[in-house]
This record gives C-alpha cells, sequence and structure tokens, in this order.
C-alpha cells in the first residue's frame, strides 16, 4: 500500500511518536537506497527508530505497532532489504537471533554482546577507534570510511551463575 507523500510517516497508526524527523530521514534515505515506501517499511523502520535499542525479527513482528498488517515473512524481507541497503545494522551471535538496530548518518554506536545468553548492550564509552579510523582514512585515501564494532564476552549476570 503506497503512502501519500504528504502524509508524515507516522500519521497514519503511530499517533504518540516522539522521533517523527528520525522516522522520515529513516523513510528517505530507504526510499533513496531503491526501497518502495510502504506502510510495511514505514511501520517497520518506525518500531526500530522508537525502541532506541536492537530488536529482533520477532521483536518488530509481533510489537503491535504494525498498522499494516505486515506478516514476519513480509516483516523478515524488510529487514534484509533495509540491512543490504545500510539502513539498518544486524547484530548478533551466527548461531542466535539476529538483532537489528538503526543506522544514523554522522554517527554510530558500538556494542557488547554476551557469548552465552546473547544479550546485546551498547557501549557507553568514547568510541576507542574514531583516532584509528580517521589515521586509516587519511593514510589509505579512502573517503567516508566507517566502522562497527562489537565486543564479545560473557556478561555480568551470566559470570555471577
Amino acid at each position: 500500500m503506497q503512502s501519500h507523500p504528504d502524509i508524515h510517516a507516522c500519521d497514519h497508526v503511530h499517533a504518540r511518536c516522539e522521533n517523527k524527523d528520525l522516522v522520515s530521514a529513516a523513510v528517505e534515505r530507504a526510499r533513496e537506497a531503491g526501497l518502495r515506501r510502504t506502510r510495511a517499511l514505514e511501520d517497520v523502520l518506525h518500531i526500530l527508530v522508537e525502541a532506541h535499542r536492537p530488536l529482533t525479527l520477532a521483536d518488530v513482528a509481533e510489537s503491535g505497532q504494525l498498522g499494516s498488517g505486515a506478516d514476519r515473512a513480509t516483516v523478515y524481507r524488510l529487514l534484509l532489504r533495509l540491512e543490504e541497503r545500510g539502513v539498518i545494522r544486524r547484530l548478533g551471535l551466527h548461531d542466535r537471533s539476529a538483532y537489528y538496530t538503526m543506522v544514523f548518518p554522522g554517527e554510530h554506536n558500538d556494542y557488547l554482546i554476551c557469548n552465552r545468553c546473547g544479550k546485546i548492550q551498547r557501549l557507553e564509552i568514547a568510541c576507542p577507534v574514531e583516532a584509528l579510523e580517521a589515521q586509516i582514512a587519511q593514510q589509505s585515501g579512502f573517503a567516508s570510511l566507517y566502522h562497527e564494532l562489537e565486543f564479545y564476552g560473557v556478561c555480568p549476570a551470566c559470570s555471577a551463575g
């Protein structure tokens, strides 16, 4: 179902959206990346933006916020397309459920991932790799350089039990 371009991405079902500008920007990035603007796309991006944390396919598909009525298979295909086009990022251990989180231009997040329970936590310190990234860009001549950093270990809850 195609949305009208003058209607805000959140207006059709998400009356209490606190991040309308971020959702609109994400929808526009997805559209510029070649994805058709549909209610399902808008819903998925809205859910990911509003979550402020990585979500699984089940989290998105069963959130109760899919006003489009998209089924789990449609949500999965959208997540794959969004990941392929760099609008979202896939996190997690290979043998566990994948988690998806938004990618916002000009910013990034690094994560800690527990090898035992799969818990994912945002790294809440200044990124230790940004200076190295700038040095690599300068020395290699690469433009638009970026990185994704994930640390794997055992979370406090798992190491205590």
